[in-house]
């Protein structure tokens, strides 16, 4: 049984643990249909896998915090120029960018603002700004929260919310319009948006925390999350996945949000 290589699914489960993979190729298949200007700025490219994956060949800068994981995006040949360095002070002229993508990034970071200011500086007018974050919804939805809250367990429920968000280094798993509040102060005008990745696959994710410990030992032991990369060993949970995946992952109640803005003109 062989592989499709364009298939985003296949080529993130199979780099990745199986839920984070799950994840990010739901977050890839929609840059398929957006026209992204060039040069590309990816902020917080990370190890380059999603990059690698969803835009291969096309982010002209990458930048991060952490040179190892840049050495891993050097490696995947992720992005043209690798930078290490901070979102609040870009080492680029104003409007140098036609577009920045930022992927599961902006809630990482305690200081929002700085950042976000940042990026309108060197983005060009009309230059596009696309962000995946998560809301308040990816709190709320936690199967286990939602368990506690049906038995009256409320003071268990929010510290295993708190715990969760703290595993997931979540600073702003924020409410949409407190997203929207922020970017448009920024000097973003909001051309599309829509949350995505309903509570069943949320639950995906949150219980693959626990099941995907073997793929941690991988990394920490081997430096790889998936140690064989072949279909015929991934093919279950490749089918199990890919029953999700197909759906419509676009939902009111997604833990997720998905930005297409643009930059306004004066700012």
């Amino acid at each position: 049984m062989e592989a499709n290589h364009n298939d985003l699914l296949w080529k993130n489960i199979s780099s990745l643990p199986y839920f984070r993979g799950f994840l990010r190729a739901v977050e890839g298949r929609y840059y398929q249909d957006i026209e992204l200007a060039e040069p590309i700025l990816d902020l917080g490219i990370g190890d380059g896998h999603f990059s690698a994956a969803t835009l291969p060949g096309r982010v002209d800068v990458g930048i991060d915090t952490a040179v190892k994981s840049l050495q891993e995006a050097a490696n995947r040949e992720a992005g043209k120029i690798l930078i290490c360095g901070r979102g609040e002070k870009l080492p680029f002229s104003n409007e140098y960018f036609a577009t920045v993508i930022s992927n599961s990034v902006l809630e990482h970071i305690q200081q929002l603002e700085p950042v976000i200011l940042e990026v309108s500086r060197v983005l060009k007018y009309d230059g596009s700004f696309i962000i995946c974050v998560p809301n308040d919804n990816f709190t709320q939805n936690l199967s286990i929260a939602r368990f506690l809250k049906k038995v009256n367990l409320k003071r268990l429920r929010n510290y295993y919310q708190s715990v969760f968000n703290k595993i997931s280094r979540h600073y702003h798993p924020d409410p949409v319009d407190v997203w929207i509040a922020n970017l448009e102060n920024a000097g973003f005008k909001i051309i599309d948006y829509w949350n995505y990745f309903p509570p069943k696959s949320l639950e995906i994710l949150e219980w693959g925390h626990l099941f995907g410990i073997p793929a941690w030992i991988n990394k920490q032991l081997f430096g790889e999350w998936v140690l064989i990369k072949k279909m015929w060993y991934l093919w279950p949970v490749y089918k199990w996945l890919n029953k999700h995946y197909s759906l419509d992952q676009t939902s009111s109640d997604g833990a997720y949000s998905f930005f297409i803005m643009k930059k306004r003109l004066g700012c």
